[in-house]
């Protein structure tokens, strides 16, 4: 029994073959219209755009934001209008693999993330100059940023925020879910899993979460590979917070946070330079902090940053963040 299953074994290891769906050559310069991103190689993403008010007058900023895993452009629909109303632009895309993007639900590679999230800072400059402007990651988008980042500052930004950027690598994973991770990959890498039975909470909002179930953008089963892809585009982003110092951040997590674990957060917030990022603790967020039922209250921080960074946030999340992160009597 033992010698066919690992006969079974061996021969899954011989044909199973991940699947990347990485850019092609660049061809184009980036542009935006009102409904695509055109990037470096051709390709269209589609973009949601959440206009400033009043329409008539010049935005005092642009957010170019950049959603999480499985998620798509819709996910800023409840603080872009609120920022619209503060006199910022919201410009959100669908990531490659994600939403209606091309390649849907297979990993395109973190280059390619990267890439295409400078050619959207290229084509917004383009449709805003002279306008500040900051990008804004969620969870993975947030480890875009982080990934992008330290590969050297991102021309034509003010500064970077990241919404519980996701940092959950292979450091801070078990054994058991290393070699799981490692076997699935090697052996079945087009197998499709779920969330089901995780009984992991994203958000105290629960009518968004009930809206989020029943919109087909978003992506309900998820191959192996691109799994496998996520964990590298996270330990790229949990290695590079040493090495981001150049760009002002704003980097909020959580508390109540379950999907992105704390320790390995709060080790980021630790590594990132003090005089160049703005570290904030929300004891009352969830991991989709930006769409909780109190996520005005880092909506408010958002704007407050983006005015004047200088100044303490508004809802005092910084100032916990400092204490939180002193180092203990026992680690002196």
């Amino acid at each position: 029994m033992r010698l066919a299953v690992l006969s079974l074994l061996v021969l899954c290891v011989g044909c199973a073959s991940p699947v990347l769906k990485p850019m092609g050559p660049a061809t184009v310069s980036p542009t935006a219209s009102d409904t695509f991103l055109t990037v470096a190689d051709g390709a269209q993403l589609p973009l949601r755009i959440w206009q400033a008010e009043p329409a008539t007058a010049k935005p005092r900023a642009v957010i170019i934001a950049v959603h999480g895993f499985n998620d798509y452009a819709n996910a800023f629909y409840l603080p872009a209008p609120f920022w619209a109303k503060q006199g910022i632009v919201t410009y959100a895309y669908d990531q490659r693999g994600f939403g209606g993007a091309p390649h849907r639900g297979f990993w395109p590679g973190t280059k390619t993330l990267t890439a295409d999230l400078r050619a959207a800072v290229t084509a917004t400059r383009q449709r805003h100059a002279g306008t500040p402007i900051y990008v804004l990651g969620v969870s993975m988008g947030g480890a875009v940023v982080m990934a992008t980042l330290a590969d050297g500052p991102i021309e034509g930004i003010e500064g970077a925020i990241l919404a519980a950027p996701a940092v959950w690598g292979r450091a801070h994973m078990n054994i058991f879910q290393r070699a799981a991770l490692w076997l699935a990959y090697h052996t079945m890498p087009g197998l499709k899993l779920t969330g089901r039975g995780l009984k992991i909470q994203p958000s105290d909002n629960i009518k968004m979460l009930r809206k989020i179930s029943k919109d087909r953008q978003m992506i309900r089963e998820t191959r192996v590979d691109t799994i496998k892809g996520l964990v590298d585009l996270m330990d790229i982003a949990f290695a590079a917070a040493p090495k981001i110092g150049h760009t002002p951040l704003l980097i909020a997590y959580g508390l109540k946070d379950e999907i992105v674990p704390k320790n390995p957060s709060l080790i980021v917030m630790r590594q990132l330079d003090p005089e160049h990022a703005t570290r904030a603790l929300y004891d009352t967020a969830w991991h989709m902090l930006l769409r909780d039922l109190k996520a005005e209250i880092i909506w408010r921080d958002i704007v407050a940053w983006i005015e004047d960074r200088r100044q303490p946030l508004p809802s005092g999340a910084d100032q916990q963040a400092a204490e939180s992160l002193k180092p203990s009597l026992s680690a002196r």
